[in-house]
């Protein structure tokens, strides 16, 4: 029994806490019991990082897991109970802890199991045409199939009241590009009194088609799971499988992988900038700052062959490598992205016209981001200071020493300022890794099959936030289950409570500082 262990069971009272690898551990209980090991984590400091259903299969019932994310000591947490085939309910933990509340509900639309003691047991992933009792996560559930959709009247917005007190639709669809999601503030003139959000109009069965993939073939589908998210949810499947079957990526491709995820933080944040910079309508900073990002994604496509690096994660390590020179262009490259870079955010702060629009705008208190969970760069502008690379890392990050960017103000120019500091962030962690680059392999092999009846939980601290992968084999090694968790689920929510008490035309501005994915939150 390590230390680790030893100390995790003691503060959650889990005598049958087993190590199931180096930071990953579980404990059966009984269903009565998941309420009450919620209490202690929290009591105990630790987070709920997922919660998620699965279904046994013919003969078996289903199981809930509590997965809860620890610091001290590192590690991830998976607390499940089985629940009965013939009583598919278990007790909600959402009244208590609001986190809970979007994954206890998607457990009822796509397994059919009852939150009992739900403060709001609506649907939130399945939409009003989809029939009752048709559970797409069910293992006699057919994907493939055409379910008929059905009419009726549709689930009520939350209603109007009072003189001048009127609704404003946006959504689903929208101008431009980007995906369907509907919103619908309730405003007395422009003052917003409340924000109501429907998503799912995404949902692909993402997770439903890994279970009928061969296992080797699920990195392509996890690395498409959000386009702008490529490799943080590759490197969350790999890393899920390489520590089923006990592989290591070799150092070099290691230090490879960092490179690739920084690259993708470092791209996707100067993006943002753009866009938050475009809803002020101040054109010209937003146009430096997508001059910037497209030299950083044209000399993606030259070193790696991918604008936005799909296809460079493999099961084992990458599938590309760095030759001295090409790491010496890379290192050029950053340093000019730099000096433009920190010329651009200059001209933004300084500009009045810029910070009147973002200060005070669209806050998110402390103490609500904890509250629903919120990760990633969102929850750091609101003080959350939680970063996987530093809290449980992976890949060549436990070599590295630094210091995690926070803002307290959680308005949009915190937002805005954690992505300029993680930006800066990323190129030293860059040139550290590009510099210190060891000799060897870039993959490791890995064997033929799974082994079966058996899990593993991989992560990564992608540049919206943490992905979850958790991977579960039946009793051939094939993919049972694979639940994907997107920082994106757990901050829409945040979303929706920064957004009362600002005016409508601040929305956008609002929206773009998150800039959560519809895809990865939709599956």
């Amino acid at each position: 029994m390590t230390a680790a262990r030893d100390v995790l069971r003691d503060r959650l009272a889990l005598e049958t806490l087993a190590e199931l690898r180096p930071g990953e551990f579980v404990a059966e209980v009984p269903l009565s019991g998941l309420p009450e090991t919620a209490d202690r984590a929290m009591a105990a400091g630790l987070r709920l990082a997922s919660l998620f259903g699965s279904d046994e299969g013919p003969g078996g019932g289903f199981a809930v897991h509590h997965l809860w994310a620890a610091t001290g000591p590192p590690g991830f947490v998976r607390v499940w109970a089985p629940v009965a085939r013939d009583a598919p309910r278990f007790p909600s933990i959402a009244a208590k802890y609001p986190v809970a509340n979007w994954f206890e509900r998607e457990i009822m639309d796509y397994f059919g199991l009852v939150p009992e003691g739900h403060p709001n047991r609506s649907r939130v992933a399945l939409h009003d045409d989809w029939p009752e009792n048709v559970w797409p996560l069910r293992k006699d559930f057919d994907d493939r199939q055409v379910v008929p959709r059905v009419g009726g009247q549709s689930r009520p917005y939350r209603p109007v009241i009072g003189e001048g007190v009127f609704h404003v639709p946006v959504g689903p669809v929208h101008a431009g590009i980007i995906e369907p999601g509907h919103f619908r503030f309730g405003v007395a003139g422009e003052p917003i009194l409340y924000l109501q959000v429907r998503l799912f109009y995404a949902h692909e069965g993402t997770e439903k088609r890994f279970e009928r993939l061969p296992w080797r073939h699920g990195l392509f589908l996890a690395e498409s799971i959000s386009g702008d998210t490529s490799v943080g949810h590759a490197l969350a499947f790999a890393h899920a499988i390489e520590r089923l079957v006990g592989v290591e990526p070799p150092p070099r491709a290691r230090h490879l992988r960092v490179v690739l995820l920084e690259l993708e933080r470092v791209y996707n944040h100067v993006a943002d900038i753009a866009g938050i910079a475009t809803d002020v309508a101040f054109t010209v900073p937003a146009a430096r700052a997508q001059i910037l990002r497209e030299g950083l994604v044209t000399m993606q496509e030259r070193l790696f062959g991918s604008r936005l690096l799909r296809g460079t994660i493999a099961l084992g390590g990458v599938k590309c490598d760095l030759t001295l020179g090409r790491r010496r262009e890379i290192l050029l490259d950053l340093e000019g992205l730099q000096r433009e870079f920190d010329d651009l955010v200059t001209l933004l702060i300084d500009s009045g016209n810029f910070t009147d629009r973002v200060d005070g705008t669209g806050i998110l208190p402390n103490q609500v981001a904890r509250d629903f969970g919120v990760v990633g760069l969102a929850g750091r502008a609101s003080g959350l200071d939680l970063d996987l690379r530093r809290d449980q890392p992976h890949d060549a990050y436990s070599g590295l020493h630094f210091v995690v960017p926070l803002e307290e103000g959680g308005d949009v120019r915190a937002r805005f300022m954690m992505r300029a500091r993680e930006v800066e962030l990323s190129l030293v962690i860059l040139r550290h890794v590009l510099e210190d680059m060891p000799e060897g392999r870039v993959r490791s092999a890995l064997p033929d099959a799974l082994p079966p009846s058996s899990s593993a939980l991989g992560w990564a601290e992608g540049w919206r936030g943490e992905c979850l992968h958790w991977v579960q084999t039946d009793g051939e090694g094939r993919l049972r289950r694979v639940k994907v968790t997107d920082p994106s689920f757990k901050n829409w929510q945040g979303l929706a409570h920064a957004v009362p008490g600002n005016i409508l035309p601040d929305f956008p501005v609002i929206n773009k500082s998150f800039n959560l994915s519809y895809s990865g939150n939709d599956l």
